[in-house]
């Protein structure tokens, strides 16, 4: 199955990388790259299909570790609606959105993986939604990440103001305020490609991916100056935040050793949350790894960018957090003993 090289041969790329043999022959543009933008990127002597069985099991495995954070992250939002404790402090009301949004992207980055490997073709208003949403929730992420940053810093290094800063109001504010935030940065694809497309673009089907729904070229550069400024504002504000409490813990006590911990693992996690930032980029230096095989390239773009951000979530701010814990482990002793009693 080849793509159409018609009078109006669709722009290839896809937001997620390809877990089929299949390949455009119509150009030498990726067709499954992920938020392909301008950057040249490196010739692939050996974009050629793939076995069968390896395909499968690449496919096999996203859909495996989605499933499983899917899951997990279902399991830790039934804790956190069971306790009135977690929704009266601002620091779980952003982490119950964190999860959330983590699981929206998960869950429809799995459709749009899925979609795109089988070549399925959808009509661009259905594919128009589920990208839409798809790019919100992943510009959210790096948002809510530093909003936490921020709270955990006026708790640690601002403790009598806390209360005062922190209430359950300017919290909600904060999360209305990070999705009008994405929205801004999302929607002129939307507008863009309204206007300058022609009106059978949009009667059209082709393979749901983001280059494919918004092709119009202006766009790689709006993108890029925006994830570049959002990148420095940031990492200045995750570098700053993290430091003073790493500081602060310090003074305030001779074992600093599980603050300095807390401060790597939610590096780490930052770290992986900026690739949205940074993906044009990240691409042509995991294709570079992977020179002789495209499609194994693509494969980890996708792991490293979409999956590992996801699956580090659960424990930097879930299992290592006591009072969450405590609450997870009574809930699940909970449903053991339930589970006993029946049998």
């Amino acid at each position: 199955m080849q793509h159409r090289c018609g009078d109006k041969a669709l722009p290839t790329g896809s937001d997620l990388p390809p877990a089929s043999p299949q390949q455009d022959l119509c150009s030498d543009r990726p067709s499954e790259a992920a938020d392909m933008n301008t950057t040249a990127i490196p010739k692939f002597p050996g974009r050629f299909p793939e076995p069968l069985s390896k395909a499968f099991t690449k496919n096999l495995v996203v859909l495996l570790l989605g499933v499983s954070i899917t899951c997990i992250n279902a399991r830790f939002i039934q804790v956190l609606s069971k306790h009135q404790i977690f929704y009266l402090n601002p620091r779980y009301i952003l982490f119950i959105h964190l999860v959330v949004n983590d699981m929206i992207q998960v869950m429809l980055s799995l459709i749009l993986f899925v979609m795109s490997a089988n070549l399925h073709k959808i009509s661009f208003s259905i594919c128009c939604i589920i990208i839409l949403i798809t790019l919100f929730a992943t510009e959210n992420t790096p948002l809510n990440v530093a909003c936490m940053a921020i709270e955990c810093y006026i708790a640690v290094c601002l403790p009598l103001r806390h209360s005062r800063i922190c209430t359950i109001m300017k919290t909600l504010m904060l999360i209305g305020l990070i999705w009008v935030t994405s929205m801004s940065v999302v929607l002129p694809d939307l507008f863009v490609t309204l206007v300058t497309e022609p009106l059978d673009f949009f009667h059209s089907q082709f393979v749901c991916n983001r280059v494919n729904a918004f092709p119009n070229t202006i766009l790689d550069q709006k993108r890029y100056i925006i994830h570049s400024v959002f990148l420095v504002i940031i990492w200045f504000t995750i570098f700053y935040t993290y430091f003073r409490i790493l500081f602060t813990a310090r003074a305030a006590s001779k074992d600093s050793k599980k603050a300095r911990n807390t401060i790597i693992l939610h590096g780490f996690q930052v770290l992986l949350c900026m690739t949205t930032y940074v993906g044009p980029q990240l691409l042509v230096v995991v294709q570079r790894w992977f020179l002789l095989n495209y499609f194994d390239s693509m494969f980890a773009y996708y792991i490293i960018v979409h999956v590992l951000p996801r699956s580090i979530t659960p424990i930097i701010y879930g299992v290592r957090d006591e009072t969450f814990r405590k609450y997870l482990r009574r809930n699940i002793m909970c449903e053991c003993s339930f589970t006993k009693i029946t049998r």
